[in-house]
């Protein structure tokens, strides 16, 4: 007996909670949140949602009776209270937050949560409704980002698949966060390194006014140090001391490098820039990774894919700098060492294809250039050998 009135007390505090929200979400104010589907204001982590209801609009569930929805196949007390609430996120959503563009949503949207939303700087994937995501969206589109990399923009690309590195913005600007995740190839990882994307650009210029004769460019921290560094370089007669080179350009690249790529990785790019030891080929990488050279100029490549999508003109700069360097040599008796800097161009914006030896490794080759050409040899036969048993 004290159950059921447990049961009804509890009934009649969520018709009291529902007929209150009502009125509130009737005011004038509130007219273009009644234009939204309920499933606007649903979390990934949310429990329990009324799925009848999700693809109805606000105002249309707001015009029946609360013992008519409540009647409804499929609606129980548990899915009644995550709809009241679900009603009450939409009642405590400034209407001023709301994206000026429609966003579209399906019927229904899945159930299920989020496996890895940890907040990481104030950013929790399982929190994010299609309500925020139009507010990060809108902030994308507002500034004039959807041209940009998402890679640009990434906290780290570890996080992040390589596939949508070189993914423009506007290809899920453009998008609810149902159709996001109703991919092909998007699972839970991929989706919330795409809305770390957007969440750490929406932080960024939410309270960001506009004026018609300023921009503001948005860029990744030690990739600005660089170019702020080595736009004064070329400005300046003087040349750099190897020290100067090493702190300001070398340093926070390599930086970048070991945000953005796995340990071994990190470690190839410090035995090619001589961080701790000198300076070492790709045939002494090899040998000191236990790694064939084929495996080292792919992970080589893999750097300057980073480099390509974290710094677009860094190669012009990079070459840019270098040349001023040549010039200036020229005219010193006594000029510091930059070997180290020309190792990071190499490293990172690579002239030749990965596969042929570089300047710095043809220098160093010396009695194994016989050895690397009888592998070329060794390959091309390979190659020819596997072509002919294709056919």
């Amino acid at each position: 007996m004290s159950f059921t009135k447990t049961a009804s007390v509890e009934e009649l505090q969520v018709i009291g909670r529902f007929e209150s929200l009502r009125k509130i979400l009737h005011s004038d104010q509130y007219i273009d949140h009644l234009k939204k589907p309920l499933a606007y204001w649903a979390l990934p982590a949310d429990r329990r949602l009324p799925l009848a209801f999700l693809g109805r609009t606000l105002e249309d569930l707001l015009r029946v009776p609360f013992a008519e929805l409540s009647g409804t196949p499929g609606i129980g007390q548990k899915k009644i209270s995550s709809f009241v609430k679900l009603l009450a996120r939409a009642a405590n959503t400034d209407p001023s937050d709301l994206p000026t563009e429609t966003i579209e949503l399906p019927a229904i949207i899945a159930q299920s949560g989020e496996t890895n939303g940890k907040s990481v700087g104030g950013f929790s994937a399982a929190s994010v409704s299609e309500v925020v995501w139009g507010q990060w969206r809108a902030s994308v589109l507002k500034h004039g980002l959807g041209s940009e990399k998402l890679g640009r923009f990434a906290p780290t690309l570890r996080n992040m698949t390589r596939v949508i590195w070189s993914t423009q913005l506007e290809a899920y600007s453009q998008l609810s966060l149902s159709d996001i995740r109703s991919m092909k190839t998007h699972g839970e990882k991929r989706v919330r390194a795409i809305l770390e994307v957007f969440h750490g650009i929406h932080v960024l210029t939410s309270s960001m006014g506009t004026q018609e004769h300023l921009v503001v460019r948005i860029v990744p921290t030690r990739i600005d140090r660089v170019e702020q560094w080595i736009g004064h370089a070329l400005q300046t007669p003087s040349i750099p001391t190897t020290q100067e080179l090493f702190t300001s350009v070398v340093e926070p690249l390599l930086e970048q490098i070991r945000n953005d790529a796995t340990q071994q990785i990190a470690n190839l790019a410090e035995n090619r820039l001589g961080i701790s030891a000198p300076i070492t080929s790709v045939r002494q990488c090899a040998r000191a990774m236990g790694l064939t050279r084929a495996r080292v100029y792919q992970l080589l490549n893999e750097i300057n894919d980073i480099m390509a999508v974290r710094w677009p003109n860094g190669r012009h700069q990079m070459y840019e700098l270098r040349e001023k360097l040549a010039e200036d040599i020229k005219q010193m008796e006594q000029p510091p060492d930059v070997i180290q800097f020309h190792a990071a161009v190499e490293l990172l914006f690579p002239g030749n294809r990965r596969g042929a030896a570089g300047p710095l490794d043809q220098a160093m080759l010396g009695e194994d250039e016989e050895e690397v050409e009888v592998e070329s040899v060794q390959a091309t036969a390979s190659q020819r050998k596997q072509l002919v048993e294709a056919q």
